[in-house]
């Protein structure tokens, strides 16, 4: 098996690290340019394929499975039903559905 290249867990780890500060500015950016806070999650999402880092779950849910932009509680519809959430992103109508356990 070969070796890996001197740097390239560190380089791994500094890109998760500004993949977090990315949605962290994002976040910050929204209100006032949310152009700004799209271009931040675009650049995350970037940073991800290029060092082949996941984007963890809690953030990947963070962005529109159809037209790539930030989302916040504005740009959001959220349902609950059936054990389902429905997240429904107002700029382009995109649906995402994730499953939940009701807690009893």
């Amino acid at each position: 098996m070969a070796r890996r290249k001197k740097g390239y867990y560190r380089a791994r780890d500094l890109a998760r690290q500004r993949i977090e500060r990315l949605f962290l500015l994002a976040e910050e950016e929204h209100l006032l340019h949310p152009e700004r806070s799209d271009r931040y999650v675009a650049l995350a999402r970037k940073m991800g394929m290029r060092m082949r880092v996941r984007i963890p779950r809690r953030l990947k849910r963070r962005i529109c499975k159809g037209c790539r932009c930030y989302l916040s509680p504005e740009r959001t519809r959220v349902r609950l039903r059936d054990g389902v959430l429905t997240v429904t992103c107002t700029e382009c109508g995109e649906q995402m559905r994730y499953p939940y356990r009701r807690s009893r």
